[in-house]
């Protein structure tokens, strides 16, 4: 069943035009991707869908009471950091109607109460019949659920259960997008609409929502360039270029194969058209150059079937994308960085401890880890930036570091996009800078923008294009793929790829780690108070992430093994000493038992024996017989009782 239907649509501001004629329809299962490149107008999309901006032309359809939820790019900020709320109180705002239907019930409830003397009144049946109808939506539509539900969300977007009292202004931007889209994943709505939801996300935690979003079984709508997210949840792609989409089948990667093979085509089908309209036209040329009758009624009749033939446009060219050539520097040694025993706190909290590695020429060693854990923190350690509390660095012969850094400190917020080049390469001349701009789309009156008007994505490049001037032969990359379009991170891919020289990079970007790692360093949080560090020997070079997985996988199955084999070996060991013990009680009580039995048999005999001996010396001495059995029951008592006052320790 269509829960989504879009006919038409187009949207203008003013003569400039956003959208046109975008087309498509999507089941209530569909988990759509939107991808095209930053200002193509895919959060414009998703606010013609919701409502929030009115078309230019046609329409948007949604399915009869189907429920949307949206976490915007800017989701984050909706809580502000002047919010007075705490996390939970946050998650619990996502439910208003639950909140409204509680207070109404405990006032209802009070006034009932205060009625009781009242019981056979119409006011105090109407409001217990109000109680009783409510009290019946609020369960059945989840009531007594939702604040469990909000919890449970919370510690699986990496909230620990001691930050749920925290007032949210407590928060970093990165844990008030989790919590923005925590709020959104609780609700659980038909039309669930995410745009850029792995932002700031680690990889353990996008793995959780991976599996949270297939295991969806509603529709998904989602703005990423995170093509690893969007091969494993989206089943369709729209692909949003020069004002218009086209829907494909598959996530990113099918997609984007399935889009090659059609402009293939329709370049092949444009030119082949293209090549009879330009014979057909010399025909026609030629016909009436011999200008007699029958040439004329051949040439007519031919611009009669080329008017007639329907006209293939040409293929529109795609983006302009940058184009990245890493130039390494002079030759550095084999050995470029050696860390050695290198350890980092931050007063008592231990971030990591006893971490060595050995970086070789021409490596791709990417660092990866939860957020918190240290990552960013020892690729300052590495530049020098901050001193360590332990261990030693070494750098190799020649290495030259060129450094990227995610929040992109090292530009001058006051100066232009130009003289920020400009005064890293004082020696070039203007053109050579424009052209070094251009390569990263800055052009015309781009180069006059000051850098702080600059989005994220634009900062990225230029910070990207002072990089690439460098000629570096060690790049250190914190983040590099943050606020770039899929395009530019393609770009920058090819260049690492063709890059001679050695990366140490810091990311979450798991399609990026696939294509150019050699080699992963895990930092992630250990049994003491901070980090084991694990190193994840020599990868294959365009799955490195995938066997990252199948290595950690097989290493957290086998250390589970042994934690459930030891588990066991305690348990049994336990269970054997338990049931020794509960024998042990068994045999005491047992003895116990045994020995008030043969006290009470004593007690009986001594009883007996008095009387066979008072009867064997009184009455029966003078009956032979009668005497003669007494005597032989007098001595069995005796020997009992010997047996017995030895056996209880008499």
């Amino acid at each position: 069943m269509t829960s989504i239907s879009v006919e038409s649509l187009g949207f203008s501001v003013g003569t400039k035009t956003i959208l046109e004629n975008i087309s498509f329809s999507l089941d209530e299962s569909d988990k759509l991707g939107i991808i095209g490149v930053n200002g193509s107008g895919k959060s414009t999309l998703i606010k013609l869908i919701t409502g929030e901006y009115e078309p230019t032309s046609g329409s948007v359809y949604i399915s009869k009471d189907k429920t949307i939820g949206v976490l915007t790019q800017d989701g984050a900020f909706e809580i502000s950091e002047l919010c007075s709320d705490t996390v939970l109180e946050q998650m619990y705002s996502a439910f208003p109607e639950f909140i409204r239907a509680e207070k109404r019930l405990e006032e209802l409830e009070a006034e009932l109460r205060a009625r009781e003397n009242e019981a056979d009144s119409e006011i105090y049946r109407s409001l217990t019949n109000e109680y009783t109808e409510l009290y019946g939506r609020f369960t059945q539509n989840g009531g007594l659920e939702f604040r469990g539900r909000a919890a449970s969300i919370l510690k699986k977007m990496g909230f620990e259960e001691s930050s749920f009292s925290l007032p949210c202004s407590s928060l970093s931007g990165g844990q008030r997008t989790r919590l923005a889209l925590s709020r959104q994943l609780c609700r659980e709505p038909d039309i669930l609409i995410l745009d850029e939801p792995t932002n700031h996300l680690d990889m353990e935690t996008l793995r959780w929502l991976e599996n949270f979003l297939l295991s969806y079984k509603k529709n998904i709508l989602v703005i990423s360039h995170d093509r690893y997210f969007l091969d494993k949840i989206t089943n369709k792609t729209l692909h949003i270029q020069n004002h218009k989409a086209k829907l494909y089948n598959g996530g990113y990667t099918q997609s984007m194969e399935q889009r090659k093979i059609d402009r293939e085509i329709e370049e092949r089908h444009y030119k082949n058209q293209q090549k009879e309209i330009a014979r057909q036209e010399a025909y026609i040329a030629q016909q009436r150059a011999w200008n007699r009758e029958r040439n004329i009624i051949a040439a007519e009749s031919r611009q009669k079937a080329l008017d007639r033939m329907v006209k293939l446009e040409k293929p529109e060219n795609d983006p302009k994308n940058i184009r990245l050539t890493f130039t390494k520097g002079g030759e550095s040694g084999n050995e470029v960085l050696s860390v050695k025993n290198l350890s980092m706190a931050f007063g008592e909290k231990k971030l990591f401890d006893d971490l060595s590695f050995l970086v070789k020429k021409g490596e791709k060693v990417f660092i990866i880890g939860a957020n918190g854990c240290g990552k960013s923190t020892l690729i300052k350690i590495l530049l020098g930036k901050l001193a360590a509390t332990g261990g030693k660095i070494e750098t190799g012969y020649n290495v030259e570091i060129g450094y990227y850094d995610q929040e992109n400190q090292n530009l001058d917020m006051n100066k232009t996009v130009l003289d920020e080049l400009w005064d890293a390469y004082p020696t070039m001349t203007e053109t050579e800078v424009r052209n070094a701009l251009a390569l990263f789309r800055f052009v015309g009156e781009d180069v006059y923008k000051t850098v702080s008007v600059l989005s994220g994505g634009e900062r990225a490049r230029l910070t990207l294009s002072k990089l690439i001037l460098s000629r570096m032969n060690l790049l250190i990359l914190d983040e590099p793929t943050n606020h770039l379009d899929i395009g530019s991170r393609e770009a920058l891919e090819s260049a690492l790829e063709e890059y001679e020289g050695t990366v140490i990079t810091v990311s979450h970007d798991r399609y990026f780690i696939g294509k150019l790692a050699s080699r992963i360093i895990e930092i992630k949080p250990g049994d003491w108070n901070g980090s084991d560090v694990l190193d994840y020997g020599i990868l294959h070079r365009g799955s490195g992430y995938d066997e990252y997985r199948e290595f950690r996988d097989e290493r957290e199955e086998r250390l589970s093994c042994i934690s459930s084999a030891i588990k066991d070996s305690k348990e049994s060991s336990e269970k054997e000493q338990y049931l020794k013990a509960k024998q042990s009680a068994s045999d005491a009580r047992k003895e116990q038992k045994r020995l008030e039995r043969l006290k009470k048999e004593a007690e009986k005999l001594e009883a007996e024996l008095e009387e066979v001996e008072n009867e064997l010396y009184g009455d029966a001495a003078s009956d032979y017989i009668k005497a003669a059995e007494l005597d032989t029951r007098k001595n069995e008592i005796e020997e009992r009782l010997m047996e017995i006052y030895e056996e209880i320790g008499c």
